[in-house]
């Protein structure tokens, strides 16, 4: 499929990769591709959106500031019919936004209005909501607040990390901007505004955001460590001035083994690892590290002694969570 329609595209990462092939299997002429300079000390797990550019021959910047007025400047001049941002990172200026001739379109993580803002899959994992998907929409000067051009769902299963539900996301913003594309290119797709009353913002997630409170019960305790688990930083604790990582978790609903007389604990069980959390029911902790290194029984039992169980920070009486 050829059309006479003009793009400039930015994007990072494998969405950005995806969607940046879809457009060219759709036939769009990307002028130009906007992307990020990869960061050394960010864990590279992704795609590049340059290697692919650089093989369709298609010229490729890497503006720390998008905004500045040669990049602003260099847009113009490829004179698009349309602005694409595929998990770029920056907000786009007014003036950028303004050179389009058939408008500017970004493509979010969530189901907008629902979890607008940054790493919006991370935060759908994090609260345990059971669905979030992809939204094509206008872009405009408030973040993530332009009419809705498309959208596709997906899943997200009890036991999902927030890395398996971004590779269903993928898929989907695959899905979406193949199926709605021919109308947008031949002018007839139908946006609706965007009710922002009815959804959420929420900011970037840091490092420390992985600290696990042990006051929860499983459930929440369990979404933090889905939504953070690698290739994304972890979730932790700290155990008599120790660092323990917890990079899974398996969550059953069961109850908890009834062995103790305080919540929460955490102890192994036929060389599993098990958290009995403060709402009497337990987790089982698929991966526990201390200082890089996986933890099995026999090297928990090295490190803290020879008992099965430790107390978790802020131990509660059993009696006063039954």
């Amino acid at each position: 499929m050829n059309t006479d329609k003009v793009a400039v595209v930015f994007a990072y990462h494998n969405v950005g990769v995806r969607s940046l092939a879809v457009l060219l299997a759709r036939g769009v002429r990307v002028a130009l591709v906007v992307t990020h300079q990869d960061d050394p000390n960010e864990n590279q797990w992704f795609d590049s959106v340059a290697a692919l550019a650089h093989l369709e021959g298609i010229p490729v910047i890497h503006p720390d500031n998008p905004n500045l007025p040669e990049v602003v400047s260099e847009v113009a001049d490829c004179r698009p019919d349309y602005i694409f941002s595929f998990y770029y990172r920056h907000m786009l200026s007014e003036e950028l936004l303004a050179i389009p001739r058939l408008g500017a379109y970004n493509l979010h993580g969530s189901l907008l209005p629902k979890y607008r803002g940054r790493v919006p899959i991370n935060w759908a994992v994090c609260h345990g909501e059971a669905e979030t998907g992809v939204t094509l929409h206008q872009m405009v000067r408030k973040a993530d607040a332009g009419a809705i051009a498309g959208q596709e769902a997906v899943t997200i299963l009890p036991n999902d990390t927030a890395h398996q539900v971004f590779q269903k996301v993928v898929c989907a913003g695959e899905r979406l901007l193949w199926r709605i594309l021919p109308e947008m290119l031949a002018g007839t797709l139908q946006s609706k505004a965007m009710d922002l009353s009815q959804g959420s913002y929420f900011g970037r997630r840091r490092p420390e955001d992985g600290r696990i409170d042990w006051t929860q019960g499983a459930w929440p305790i369990h979404n933090l460590i889905r939504a953070v688990a690698p290739p994304y930083p972890g979730a932790f604790f700290m155990l008599q001035g120790e660092r323990i990582d917890i990079l899974g978790s398996h969550y059953q609903g069961e109850r908890a083994s009834g062995e103790a007389t305080v919540w929460p604990r955490l102890y192994w069980q036929e060389g599993r690892c098990y958290a009995d959390c403060r709402d009497g029911l337990r987790l089982q902790l698929t991966q526990v590290c201390m200082a890089e290194r996986v933890l099995d029984q026999a090297a928990w039992f090295q490190q803290w002694g020879p008992k099965a169980q430790a107390l978790l920070p802020v131990p509660v009486q059993k009696e006063s969570v039954l």
